[in-house]
């Protein structure tokens, strides 16, 4: 699954075409979340919840940090000027935990502490323990991407969240095909090295799976404000 953004409504729809497109599938079916769960969206908290208990039964999953998840946490743990996270996402991401604008505005106020005080611990260890890839057959997913032509063990997880040159316009054969979200296109985009499933739901796109199943691909999609 593609980028999220906070997306509760779209990600409860798609998990009911997920379910019964896995319905004629005889194995089991493993859901993976290329990462950027929270930010952008109406509802990061709701999101963050029905991932970490992750709905579907009999379906493992594997969850990645993506960008937002990153600049959250460094938010929480007081580690960088917030700003940057606040303005392209995070005052959404603390509504949704009930955390109001207005108090950011108020004498005295301490974002981190905030953070701690309005957001279960469980969600920020649920989060802060996302690994950056997962590999599974001829498949590599990440968040964002990788540095061409960097053998896998040696990839900077920050590559692996923040990427886009170098990596979006290379043609070189990765010896896999790297499943990707992060850079938002109209429609899924399928080239012979990547596959980029992030079609900007919360912007009015539309919340994309991919699906594999032996040599086929084919996506699902719910379209933004559907529900």
């Amino acid at each position: 699954m593609g980028d999220i953004h906070g997306c509760r409504d779209e990600l409860e729809q798609l998990f009911g075409l997920i379910d019964l497109d896995s319905q004629s599938f005889a194995g089991h079916t493993h859901l993976i979340f290329l990462g950027d769960l929270v930010d952008r969206g109406p509802d990061s908290a709701g999101v963050v919840e029905i991932v970490r208990r992750c709905t579907i039964p009999g379906s493992p999953c594997h969850v990645l940090m993506g960008n937002h998840e990153e600049a959250m946490l460094a938010a929480f743990d007081g580690e960088q000027d917030p700003r940057g996270w606040l303005n392209y996402g995070g005052f959404q991401t603390l509504e949704s935990y009930g955390v109001a604008r207005a108090e950011h505005f108020s004498p005295g106020f301490n974002l981190a502490q905030r953070m701690r005080e309005a957001i279960p611990a469980e969600h920020i260890a649920f989060l802060r323990s996302r690994p950056s890839q997962f590999a599974f057959g001829d498949y590599l997913f990440v968040h964002a991407g990788i540095r061409p032509g960097v053998p896998l063990e040696r990839q900077d997880s920050a590559d692996l969240r923040w990427i886009r040159a170098g990596f979006l316009d290379s043609e070189v054969d990765h010896g896999f095909t790297v499943v990707h979200g992060h850079t938002i296109s109209a429609e899924p985009e399928n080239f012979a090295n990547r596959i980029g499933i992030d079609t900007g739901c919360y912007a009015g796109g539309h919340l994309t799976a991919l699906v594999l199943e032996g040599c086929e691909q084919r996506f699902l999609q719910v379209p933004a404000g559907s529900a």
